[in-house]
Formats: structure tokens, sequence, C-alpha cells
């Protein structure tokens, strides 16, 4: 493995960014899921740039990434998808999805919020999902947290749209408050996911101008004059 530093006009200044450069089975490429954990600008950039032609992350960035999710089940899946890339490349965890798919029944909020024992153990002992014992009880935790908050706001869609807009900061204090294993890189990629936060594509992506039709909650939120974000994708 080589670095570099990648510099980075961001707000007014220059940042420098370390970014791995590897190559996978089938090209040598830059460390697409490992820029991922840089949010705003250049994250966007470089994930539009590079994405186009890859087997994995070319669907995810052109069909999933920074579109509006309304239905439950989908937020809950991206939560756990995010819980479970910490600390592992986003390439590891699209791979794994399909296999996550299966040992969640379907990220059915209700199913995985009744595991138990049993459960439990049989995910640690899946060879297909990532079996890290601290993130399998997360999600465990985290499903009986969103039965919990349906009962309260109806459903998980209507408890962000409730508190939106708000600064990644402001979103971490409440996810934090309100359920375990949120650390910045988890809640600010899940809110980008699903277009709560700006920075998953630059303005000049293809994808950006679908997006526009769809007017994600990040965007309809600059439009009626909410400055809080800091760090809106550009060209």
């Amino acid at each position: 493995m080589s670095f570099y530093s990648l510099a980075l006009r961001q707000a007014g200044q220059t940042t420098a960014v370390a970014v791995t450069e590897y190559r996978s089975e089938t090209s040598a490429c830059i460390a697409l899921p490992a820029l991922r954990r840089y949010n705003g600008i250049m994250a966007a950039i470089i994930y539009c740039r590079d994405a186009p032609g890859h087997p994995w992350h070319q669907p995810y960035h052109d069909l999933e990434y920074g579109y509006p999710v309304a239905d439950d089940r989908v937020l809950f899946e991206r939560m756990v998808l995010e819980i479970n890339q910490a600390g592992l490349s986003w390439l590891t965890v699209l791979k794994k999805r399909e296999a996550l798919n299966a040992a969640f029944d379907g990220f059915e909020i209700d199913r995985v919020a009744a595991y138990g024992d049993a459960e439990r153990a049989r995910l640690l002992a899946d060879a297909g999902i990532i079996r890290n014992r601290r993130k399998i009880d997360a999600i465990i935790e985290n499903a009986r947290r969103l039965v919990a908050l349906r009962a309260e706001q109806g459903s998980f869609a209507a408890w962000l749209a409730e508190h939106h807009p708000r600064s990644k900061a402001a979103w971490l204090t409440l996810f934090r408050a309100r359920f375990t294993f949120m650390g910045g890189e988890v809640v600010g990629e899940f809110l980008m996911s699903i277009g709560y936060l700006p920075g998953a594509h630059q303005r000049s992506c293809p994808v950006f101008s679908r997006l526009e039709a769809l007017n994600p909650p990040w965007l309809s939120a600059v439009a009626t004059g909410f400055d809080g974000y800091g760090d809106e994708p550009r060209d």
C-alpha cells in the first residue's frame, strides 16, 4: 500500500487528507470505502468520480446513496450497515449485505427486537456476516429502541422528520441519546445516505440532478433558509 496527500479547498480552507491506494481483485483503484469516512465535499468528489464502473460501489452510488428514504425497514437496514462498517471498509459491508439481510430476517425491526440468546449465538456463528459481538448486540438493542420509538412517534421516519433540520453535531447528540453504537461516522453516513445531511454527491455528479428532483430533506431545508450544514456539496 502507498499513501499520498490529497489537498482540497473546503469552506475556504485547504485540508490535507491521507488517502489509501490499493489494488483490488480486479483493478488498481483509490480506496473508496476509506474515503467515505471523510464527510462533505472531499468524500463526494472522490466517490462520485471513482464509483462509476465499480461492480459494488456504482449500484449503491447511483441508485441508493443520498436518496430520501421513508420506509422504516430500509432505514433500519441502513443503520445496520453503517454500524457494521465501523472500522471496516464499505466494500466489505456491501459484499456482505445479502448475508446480513438473511441473518437479520430482512431487517424486520420487530423480529430483530425479539432476538434472544439463541439468535445472538446464531449470528456470532454465521461466517457470512461481520461477527462482532458489540455490533450484533447494538443492532438488537437498537431494534428494541426503535420498537419503543415507533410506539411514541408512529415510525422511525416520522421521528427523523420531526427533528429535521439539524447540523451533524446536533443530530449526533440526538442519536447518542436515543440509540447505541452511534459514533460520528455511523450517524453522519447514515444521515447522508438517506438524504438528511448533504455530502453524498457533488453537484456535477449526474446523480445530483436526480436527487434534486426528489428534494431530499437537506436540500429542502437549504431552500427554506437553513444554514446549519456548513458543507453543502459543490462542483
